[in-house]
């Protein structure tokens, strides 16, 4: 049983930064709110390090609840808990730590007498199709719980506590048991309700009107259950949708639609009252997490566009690795917002309450489990899109703050906080839930008892109450949309809706109100009470002096669709670019025809450098990219004096009729080099055969220059994907014809030929298993089935002395390794390790594989952060037991040729051609054509630390060295 700390130690690593005011504005109107600034002012009051007037509690704890996933708040101010205590069953062995035989449960938990502190737990269900479940939320007598791959509803209607039936909402969502699948369910402003979901696909789902979400990648792995996937799946608004999807739909479970896509794995989804989607996403364990607002429709650049190839696979040599792993020069991504560094992203909710003041309002949360911290941004309007500046708000780690010392107590546990949610209760307080668990990501637990916690942000000394709202009345139902809980506004809100006109002029009363994001509620409700409360908010649209509001009034409008275009000729004339690029993203499924006459006032208004507005461009233009670069083309006027606005829109969309003037520019020698590149970059976006002709001739011209020396590279990038079909490569064929060497082929065929004696055919795999090449084929046949487990048992001591590192480690999926000595992590940590022998160590172990700054080879994952999201307890669990939990992108895969090679490494994409990474950093390409067979393979390539030739000592000193680096 691991070490569980006392409260007033728990709560004595808890830091809580202060923040303070300041105003912004947005454009030439001026605007009737300012938007505050979080600073890093603390202070330090009986053990915490806190804003000032703020306070925490340990709200809750086991066994009031275990391993909290998520969490949800109702209309009675009670807190629902997701649990994940069979989490990861094929990782986390039932019988070593807490199970639930009957399955998962959802919790609620409540303060009966108001002092502060939960008093009361119990199961609303336990269920055994709940493994692992990460997303709850309550709306009404309706409690949705997200648990792959099964959106589920539980109807209580009696209200006992006890659900009377359960439905299935949605189904057929990838990731069953696997972190990166279906999160929770949050009521919108408008009335819909949004959710996401991972990478862990294929997604294909039906919604209630039999519309079909059908969406893949190339991510496979994570979970046993998780081994296949597919890209370029085409849904049936004829889109192709990759990655993680945030997904929007209506209460009765018709008009699913994506609202964004392209992500790793955004744990979860936030929306404010003005109706802006904000989120976090993890990484593939390099420092590139990252939060970000997410644009309407907006691709987030995991994947590339159709998501066959991964971000190590289109990496230019340029490029640093935030840039290449997000896709951040290509076409059609949006920005990637604020990189948080390596972590575990988890929660997010937006604070609307007035609780802590109005300087509070506003302020988005970003958990992060594997950086031990909530981090709290202001988002302030920054042109088309906005500037995140980010803050530690709660966090256990001290780094960040100044003149607080941590005194180590019973060991170091301050890693063991791992919040994975936050949620805002209907008293104004904030609720944050904590795993606690020394470890966090890898599918992975190591707290045996399932220990986890709730933690109650408040003003200090003030004893909140959760209001008692009556939904009956007009008046309660108005003060429970005004509620700073957001699944209790939505209750508010239907109620409201379903008065129709007769509630009008009370909604209208909240126009009045100080506060911003209750005007903005008002303003999505009015539209669907009735022509006389569209016309209000048409008026706001046209008047409101806040930015802002006139984008929600905008965005509430157009979902009028029969009335868009009369909105949209409003709109377009809005000084604020942010109403604009509003005016662009409606106009994606219009017809050239009808979007004609907004063209040229959305791109006068485009400065060249606004990416947000160049992506929101680029949604107005879709499917119509030739017809809008030939309108706007001739204002333009000589190729040289091209305006970087319409360089960068004609990059952005890259029409096939580009493809001369493209050429030319890229030849002018009267162009600046950068502008050159960008038409260079533009062509190699055009899947046409003139565009491979184009960049063929561009490589051939002033050899050795920026130009060709890119185009090139794009030649040689481009012939093995999305040019592969479009022209002869007579040199990438030429360069994938793979042979057996004749004297293994013999071996092979002497090996598998049941009419030898058996001795002589063990003796071939003998001699096989000395061979590089040998040995790959022994493996792809011991993974077939193809040997007998007397020949595994003979070929097995040879195998394991095969040259090669690779075969070696391998093969310890097939084959018998004799024992050894076992490594013992806790007699490892209790060794004192040193810092200079750990890097001598790492440098001469490891180094050839991982990255630590810009030391080392990009073959493994980069391990400069590591120490900011690892203990050494899971350091050294991942150096022991390295097949125990393998990072997506460094799962190997075994591919046997037609031609009898087997191939081994890190599948970096699949198409018309599958590249394969090896452990020397290698890449082969092989026409998918001449696939005969590809199996992922359970062990990783890294080799353990007994075949690395390390000792307890020795992983002790690299342990240490590691943890220094943060």
């Amino acid at each position: 049983m691991f070490l569980k700390l006392q409260l007033s130690q728990l709560l004595a690593g808890i830091i809580l930064p202060s923040m303070i005011l300041v105003s912004s504005c947005e454009d030439t109107r001026k605007p009737s709110y300012e938007v505050p600034e979080l600073d890093v002012k603390t202070t330090t009051s009986n053990g915490f390090v806190l804003p000032e007037g703020w306070e925490a509690t340990l709200w809750a704890e086991s066994p009031d609840l275990y391993n909290p996933t998520n969490l949800d708040v109702d209309v009675r101010g009670r807190v629902w808990v997701t649990e994940a205590v069979n989490y990861r069953g094929f990782n986390n062995k039932p019988e070593d730590r807490l199970a639930f035989d009957k399955g998962d449960r959802v919790m609620i938990l409540e303060d009966t007498n108001g002092d502060g502190i939960c008093d009361s737990s119990k199961v609303f269900v336990q269920d055994k199709d709940l493994v692992a479940p990460l997303g709850v939320a309550v709306i009404g007598n309706k409690v949705l719980v997200s648990c792959a791959p099964t959106l589920f509803v539980y109807t209580d209607e009696n209200g006992d506590d006890v659900p009377d039936k359960r439905e299935v909402f949605l189904t057929g969502f990838g990731g069953f048991d696997h972190d990166h699948s279906l999160h929770s369910i949050v009521a919108g402003p408008d009335g819909k309700w949004y959710f996401n979901t991972g990478n862990a696909g294929p997604h294909v789902v039906t919604d209630k009107s039999g519309w079909m979400l059908r969406s893949g990648s190339v991510y496979t792995g994570g979970t046993p259950y998780n081994k296949s996937n597919e890209p370029a799946q085409v849904s049936d608004d004829g889109r192709i949708w990759v990655g993680g999807l945030a997904l929007r739909i209506g209460s009765d479970g018709s008009g699913l639609e994506v609202v964004g896509h392209n992500f790793r794995n955004a744990y979860e989804l936030a929306l404010d009252s003005y109706g802006n989607m904000w989120q976090n996403d993890n990484d593939d364990q390099v420092e590139t997490c990252r939060t970000t607002w997410l644009m309407e429709g907006g691709n987030a650049g995991y994947f590339n566009a159709d998501g066959s190839r991964t971000w190590q696979a289109d990496r230019k040599p340029d490029q640093d690795i935030f840039t290449a792993h997000w896709h951040q020069n290509d076409p059609g991504v949006i920005p990637a917002g604020d990189n948080t560094g390596a972590g575990s992203p988890t929660g997010v909710v937006v604070y609307e309450g007035d609780a802590f003041g109005s300087q509070f309002q506003g302020m988005l949360l970003s958990v992060d489990a594997g950086r031990n911290v909530v981090f709290a941004y202001q988002p302030k309007q920054d042109g088309a899109g906005f500037d995140l500046n980010r803050r530690n708000l709660v966090t256990s780690m001290n780094k960040s703050t100044e003149g607080y010392i941590w005194h180590e107590v019973d060991g170091d546990t301050r890693k063991w906080f791992r919040p994975s949610d936050a949620a805002v209760g209907t008293d104004g307080s904030i609720f944050i839930s904590d795993w606690y668990d020394p470890v966090v990501g890898g599918h992975k637990m190591m707290d045996s008892v399932g220990y986890g916690r709730i933690y109650r942000i408040t003003p200090k000394g003030v004893n909140l109450k959760p209001p008692k709202l009556d939904l009956n009345t007009t008046e309660g139902q108005i003060t429970a949309l005004l509620n700073p809980a957001v699944n209790v506004r939505n209750l508010g809100f239907e109620k409201l809706k379903n008065q129709g006109a007769a509630v009008l002029p009370d909604v209208e009363k909240i126009l009045k109100s100080d506060n911003p994001y209750h005007q903005a509620r008002a303003i999505w409700l009015l539209t669907q009470l009735g022509d006389d409360g569209v016309s209000v908010v048409e008026n706001i649209l046209k008047i409101e002096p806040n930015s802002r509001l006139r984008v929600t009034a905008y965005r509430a409008l157009k979902n009028r669709k029969e009335s868009l275009l009369k909105y949209a000729k409003i709109a377009v004339d809005d000084p604020s670019v942010a109403v604009k690029r509003e005016v662009a993203i409606s106009l994606r499924d219009v017809p050239w025809e009808k979007c004609e006459p907004f063209i040229e006032e959305l791109f006068q208004n485009y400065d060249g450098k606004d990416r947000w507005y160049l992506e929101a461009l680029g949604m107005a233009f879709e499917g119509k990219e030739d017809q809008a670069y030939k309108y706007l083309l001739p204002d333009q006027g000589k190729l040289s004096a091209w305006s970087d606005a319409f360089a960068s829109l004609v990059w952005r969309l890259h029409p096939k009729s580009s493809i001369p003037l493209l050429k030319e520019r890229a030849m002018a020698q009267n162009v600046p080099d950068s502008l050159r590149k960008m038409a260079v970059d533009a062509l190699a976006f055009i899947p046409d055969k003139e565009a491979v002709a184009a960049m063929i001739e561009l490589g051939q011209m002033e050899k050795g220059t920026p130009v060709s020396d890119l185009a090139n590279w794009w030649l040689g990038f481009r012939k093995n994907n999305d040019w592969f079909a479009l022209w002869d490569w007579e040199s990438l064929e030429k360069s994938e014809t793979f042979e057996v060497p004749e004297e293994i082929a013999l071996l092979q065929k002497k090996l598998l030929n049941e009419s030898t004696p058996n001795n002589e055919r063990i003796e071939a795999g003998k001699k096989m298993a000395g061979d590089v090449i040998g040995g790959r084929l022994l493996i792809s046949l011991a993974s077939n089935k193809q040997l007998s487990n007397e020949m595994i048992a003979a070929i097995s001591s040879e195998i394991f002395k095969n040259p090669e590192m690779e075969i070696r480690t391998l093969a310890s999926e097939y084959f018998i390794k004799s024992g050894g000595k076992q490594l013992s992590t806790s007699n490892i940590s209790a060794l004192k390790g040193d810092i200079v022998s750990g890097e001598k160590a790492f440098m001469t172990k490891c180094i050839t594989c991982h990255k630590i700054g810009d030391k080392g080879m990009d073959i493994g994952p980069n391990l400069s952060g590591v120490g900011e999201k690892y203990d050494q307890a899971a350091l050294l669990d991942a150096i022991i037991n390295p097949s125990a939990a393998i990072v997506f992108g460094y799962q190997p895969v075994m591919v046997k040729t037609k031609s009898g090679q087997a191939i081994y490494g890190f599948l970096l994409s699949e198409g018309e051609t599958t590249v394969i990474k090896d452990m020397t950093g290698n890449q082969t390409v092989i026409q998918s054509n001449d696939i005969e067979s590809k199996k992922q393979m359970d062990t990783s390539i890294m080799p353990d630390a007994v075949a690395l030739g390390l000792n307890e000592q020795g992983l002790a000193d690299i342990t240490t060295y590691l943890l220094s680096l943060n």
